[in-house]
């Protein structure tokens, strides 16, 4: 059991009660149990005081999901009154309002070895080094796990934790992002019966003053992986079953009249961590370790995260969504977005998949557009004749002011560098060529009235066509 876990059970082994502390043992010298004799509310409601009296000064904490009041043990019951969150589908409810667990930024801190929720639960960070903090915020899925899973309802779940701005702000801001994305994902759920699109919230709960939401256990995201993978390439028959995936979800999304606006490979997770290594024809350093080998995941499900950016779709949208590299060119020419905006995210992620890269590298909007410019081509007149006031500053004689009002001869060097969307899609691809190239065209289109939807792409020769016969 984990070192802490033994304060659990009143012997003087863990780091987080000492029994020989006057502060945290009971008036015998003994260590309070969770509920020593089953019929002991008030050491409970002792235990429950002296953890957090214990936590207030610390920056460690662990989670899990515990926030079930039908599946709760007996010694629950002793639950400070009147902190149940009502109206609430899922039955969350809130700890008591104590002090933050938050760093300078208002993060939730976590780490190895902490104690939280409503009783004596003992959690331990997966997926990272022991001892590590585990910083949550809204969109960040921490792998956190339960090391004594008979005191929870749900085991092995990961968290999404909300920052919050302190008491004061506990009715707005970001808790308030936190809750309308509990709604969300709870609408999600009850369409995707299946749970094979997006990820699934198993339960949400309220514990100083963060709203922390328990999804399933899932495994790296596709941006982790290329991370550490040196940035190789996937393959493309892997490309494909990830892009169908993808596409499927975004289609669900829209049918539902919803536009998730932030779809990027760090919001995409493989459902399994396994993975093997194959050989790497294409590397030709020879310095590093395992040059000539690449990892490529075991299975190819995915599922798609962070709703918190979510909307449903609305006239004239003009405010600026989605990460800078998969940010829609109608985005940045204030020109109004709707559903086609997550089209063209999708678009640059296949990419990156095959490529290993971002598309579009940059943090400048003129930069950005002239680097679409450089991959697409010219951009429609129509849509430069629009562009929003603040845009106008990009333009100069209805065209793009480039390379003049570039920032630096660096970033002009920056465009220059990009090749052409079929020279770039070649030079990663061995087969199906000219089948991703075409799709890639449909998913990147200038014009959103004339970029593929979701339903269509999935028709799409790169997906429909039987790929198993090659010469």
């Amino acid at each position: 059991m984990h070192a802490n876990a033994n304060a659990l059970n009143g012997t003087n082994g863990g780091d987080i009660l000492d029994g020989n502390n006057s502060q945290n043992s009971l008036s015998d010298g003994s260590l309070p149990s969770a509920n020593r004799n089953g019929k002991s509310p008030i050491l409970f409601g002792q235990f429950w005081g002296m953890i957090l009296s214990h936590m207030d000064g610390k920056k460690a904490w662990a989670i899990s999901d515990c926030a079930k009041p039908n599946s709760l043990p007996a010694w629950h019951s002793s639950r400070p009154s009147g902190n149940v969150i009502s109206g609430k589908p899922n039955g969350g409810f809130q700890a008591p309002i104590v002090p933050n667990a938050s760093d300078t930024s208002k993060h939730f801190v976590a780490s190895d070895g902490g104690i939280m929720s409503f009783g004596p639960n003992i959690c331990t960070q997966s997926g990272t080094n022991s001892g590590s903090n585990f910083k949550g915020h809204f969109g960040s899925h921490g792998g956190i796990q339960p090391v004594v899973p008979n005191m929870c309802t749900q085991v092995h779940s990961p968290l999404n934790i909300i920052k919050a701005h302190g008491l004061a702000s506990t009715l707005g801001g970001n808790r308030e992002a936190a809750m309308i994305e509990v709604d969300v994902l709870q609408q999600l759920g009850k369409h995707d019966k299946g749970g094979n699109r997006c990820v699934q919230i198993r339960n949400w709960f309220d514990y100083r003053n963060h709203v922390c939401i328990v999804f399933e256990k899932l495994g790296p995201s596709l941006y982790d992986f290329l991370r550490k993978n040196n940035y190789r390439s996937f393959p493309i028959d892997l490309v494909r079953e990830i892009g169908r995936q993808l596409l499927e979800c975004v289609a669900f999304i829209h049918d539902l009249h919803l536009i998730h606006t932030d779809l990027k490979p760090e919001n995409i997770l493989l459902v399994s961590p396994e993975y093997v290594k194959v050989p790497d024809y294409k590397c030709s350093s020879r310095s590093l370790k395992d040059t000539y080998f690449k990892r490529v995941p075991k299975s190819s499900a995915i599922k798609v995260i962070d709703f918190g950016s979510i909307t449903y779709d609305r006239e004239n949208q003009t405010y600026i969504v989605s990460t800078r590299h998969y940010r829609a060119p109608e985005v940045i020419l204030g020109l109004g977005w709707t559903y086609p905006c997550d089209i063209w995210s999708v678009g640059c992620i296949l990419v990156e998949l095959c490529s290993g890269e971002a598309l579009f590298q940059t943090h400048e909007n003129l930069e950005h557009l002239a680097m679409m410019e450089r991959v697409l081509g010219p951009m429609p007149l129509h849509m430069l004749k629009r562009v929003d006031r603040d845009v106008e500053k990009y333009l100069r004689k209805g065209m793009l002011d480039w390379p003049e009002g570039a920032a630096s001869r660096e970033s002009i060097r920056t465009v220059l560098k990009l090749p052409r969307l079929q020279n770039l899609v070649m030079k990663h691809v061995d087969h199906s060529v000219g089948d991703l190239i075409n799709l890639l065209q449909g998913l990147l289109r200038y014009d959103p009235s004339e970029r593929l939807t979701a339903r269509e792409a999935l028709q799409h020769p790169f997906f429909s066509r039987d790929h198993l016969r090659r010469l």
